[in-house]
C-alpha cells in the first residue's frame, strides 16, 4: 500500500529537529533507520501528519571515548558499530550482540537509536543496554536530561521518552579489564527477532563471581534484568548448580507471551537455556 500524505523536514542540528517537534506536535514523527515506522506507514496502520527526518544530523553519528565511558551517536548504523575497532576492543558483548541483528541490508540503515526508542523488546539493544549499564541523552526544549537504561523500557513501544525528546547519545561505561561477555540468541533462522535471549557481563576473582550483569530479550513486556540470578551467582563457582539456579531465577523473573516464535513456556524455557550457554561463553572469556 501506498503511506498517507505527510509533510517532510530535514533538519541540519538538533536544536532544530527539537524545535520542529515542538511546533508540528504529537502528529510528528522521527525517522532515523525508518525499519519499523516505514512499514507501518505503508499498512496505514501509523499515519503521522509529518517526518523529522534526522538522517542530516551529523552531531548524531560517531563512536568515541570519554575518559572512562564510550559515546555513541543515535544515528549511528548497526553496520558502523559492527566494524569499529574501538568497540571491538572496549565493549565486545554490543558487537556480539549488533553482528545477530537482521542481515547486512538492514544494518546498513538501522540505527542503534531507533532500535533503542522504538521500545520494542524483541530488539537487542535493549537488553544489551541494561546489561552494560548503559545510559541515554535526551534532548528536548528544556535541554537535555540523561535516564539510566534501566527503567528506561516501560512497556510494549514504550519508553521513558517524552514526545518532544530526541534520543542523542548512548553512553556506556567501559566495562572493566579481564570482563568475560555474550550475548546468546535462540532464533528460529539467521536474521529473525529472538525467541529468547540472554546478555551477559560477567567479572571472576579467584574462581568466583565477582560481578555479574544479566539481561533478557523477547521474553515480558520490557527487556528485563535478571537481577535475582545476578545476586546469587556472585561469590560464586560457575559450576553446575549456580548455573541451574541462575536459569531457574532468570525464568522466573520472565512474563512471557505467545507468539509465533513460541509459546510462553517454551520462550520462558528457551531464556533459561541461553542464559547458561551465555554464562559459560563469558566463563570462557573471562581473565580473572
Amino acid at each position: 500500500m501506498i503511506p498517507a500524505g505527510f509533510d517532510y523536514h530535514a533538519p541540519r542540528s538538533v536544536a532544530d529537529a527539537v524545535k520542529l517537534l515542538g511546533s508540528l506536535g504529537p502528529d510528528a514523527k522521527l525517522l532515523a533507520g525508518g525499519h519499523s515506522l516505514l512499514p507501518m506507514m505503508k499498512l496505514r496502520f501509523a499515519q503521522p501528519g509529518a517526518l523529522i527526518d534526522l538522517g542530516r544530523i551529523a552531531d548524531l553519528r560517531g563512536i568515541a571515548q570519554a575518559g572512562n565511558e564510550i559515546r555513541i551517536g543515535a544515528m549511528t548504523t548497526e553496520h558502523e558499530l559492527l566494524n569499529s575497532k574501538l568497540l571491538a576492543d572496549k565493549v565486545p558483548l554490543l558487537v556480539e550482540g549488533v553482528s545477530q541483528i537482521a542481515d547486512p541490508q538492514v544494518r546498513y540503515k538501522g540505527t542503534i537509536g531507533g532500535d533503542i526508542c522504538h521500545g520494542d523488546p524483541a530488539n537487542d539493544h535493549p537488553a544489551l543496554a541494561l546489561a552494560l549499564d548503559a545510559s541515554f541523552v535526551l534532548a528536548g526544549p528544556k535541554g537535555e536530561r540523561v535516564v539510566k537504561a534501566e527503567g528506561f523500557f516501560v512497556g510494549v513501544y514504550s519508553t521513558l521518552s517524552q514526545t518532544d525528546e530526541i534520543l542523542t547519545q548512548i553512553r556506556i561505561p567501559v566495562p572493566a579489564a579481564g570482563s568475560g561477555w555474550s550475548y546468546a540468541k535462540f532464533k528460529r533462522k539467521t536474521g529473525d527477532f529472538a525467541t529468547a535471549a540472554a546478555a551477559v557481563l560477567l567479572q571472576m576473582k579467584g574462581g568466583k563471581v565477582a560481578k555479574v550483569s544479566i539481561a533478557l530479550t523477547n521474553v515480558g513486556n520490557t527487556p528485563i534484568k535478571a537481577n535475582k540470578a545476578e545476586q546469587h551467582l556472585v561469590g560464586k563457582a560457575l559450576d553446575e548448580a549456580a548455573l541451574g539456579e541462575a536459569a531457574r531465577l532468570a525464568m522466573a523473573s520472565c512474563s512471557a507471551t505467545s507468539c509465533q516464535r513460541g509459546t510462553a513456556d517454551y520462550k520462558t524455557a528457551m531464556a533459561g537455556e541461553m542464559l547458561r550457554r551465555a554464562l559459560q561463553a563469558a566463563l570462557s572469556r573471562a581473565k580473572p
